[in-house]
């Protein structure tokens, strides 16, 4: 891992819970407060305001080809959808599939989504074995990601992933990258016609870095945010890092938006620990430009 050049990252939005799961989508920029239960969208003056309550904590977000917004409802395990009317109704069931939370998610053109889910408890699996666990053999268990079909059909997209997290879908719709925390890698898998993914390999190995909300650039480089220290990395195919945000508390998620796509949107927070979040406002939404905008999915 080599990084050539660090940025500090500024200010944008304070007073979260705990953000997660930004996305750049008509002109705002959307996020979900896990903890506040709410989905939320800023213009970039800073005007933030309420775009749906959803019960059951919400996370991974993005939209259907006509414009209705899909979100994760994370403790129940579901996929819910926002009707036009503005009703939440059930579109996806992820607990045939998923063993803990649903987490992040990637909507692709058609309507297909494909979601992460946590596999385990962690917090009381490092109670109970300890942090060092996570990273000595067995470890945590694994999980399957899903994949929620226009129809609410859920299947079984990839097996075997340590904490699928963030996800991109590449501009030509032929690849798909997900973080596995757990891992510390980035996974790619081609994705056929009808959503299937196969050719499983390793895109990027990331050494102290746990991968959580990722995006892709322009120049098909992966921005991860590193949910273990107050950094963003942006990697390139292989592993390099070639550029380095730094941050004023650890980074989980990140996004290229703005009006020109040149803003890394950042979301940040002492700490992911539930029983210590839902009790501040300590999480923060930061921002610094870059050279290159964003590109693909989300």
């Amino acid at each position: 891992m080599n990084a050539t050049l660090t940025h500090g990252a500024q200010p944008f939005i304070d007073g979260l819970h705990f953000g997660e799961c930004p996305r750049w989508h008509d002109g705002r920029l959307w996020y979900v407060d896990f903890y506040a239960g709410t989905v939320c969208s800023v213009g970039t003056d800073g005007d933030v305001r309420v775009e749906v309550e959803v019960p059951g904590e919400p996370a991974g977000l993005g939209w259907l080809p006509d414009g209705r917004l899909l979100v994760v409802s994370r403790k129940p395990r579901t996929v819910l959808r926002r009707e036009t009317d503005g009703r939440l109704v059930d579109h996806g069931d992820l607990n045939p599939v998923a063993t803990f939370y649903g987490n992040d998610m990637v909507v692709d053109p058609d309507g297909r989504a494909y979601v992460g889910n946590f596999g385990f408890d962690i917090d009381r699996f490092i109670e109970e074995r300890g942090a060092e666990a996570l990273v000595e053999p067995p470890g945590p268990p694994t999980t399957s990601l899903i994949r929620i079909d226009p129809d609410g059909s859920a299947h079984v997209a990839a097996e075997d992933l340590a904490f699928p997290n963030g996800m991109v879908i590449t501009p030509d719709g032929k690849t798909l990258i997900v973080a596995e925390t757990m891992a510390g890698q980035l996974t790619a898998f081609d994705r056929d016609h009808d959503g299937t993914l196969t050719g499983r390999r390793v895109w990027a190995t990331l050494s102290w870095c746990a991968p959580d909300g990722i995006c892709l650039d322009a120049e098909g480089r992966v921005w991860v945010a590193n949910a273990i220290a107050p950094e963003c990395l942006l990697v390139a195919e292989g592993g390099d890092v070639v550029d380095r945000v730094g941050t004023s508390q650890t980074c989980f998620a990140c996004i290229l938006g703005g009006e020109d796509g040149n803003t890394l949107y950042l979301m940040t927070s002492p700490t992911s620990t539930e029983q210590v979040v839902t009790t501040s406002r300590s999480a923060r939404i930061e921002q610094v430009r870059v050279e290159v905008g964003g590109a693909g999915l989300p």
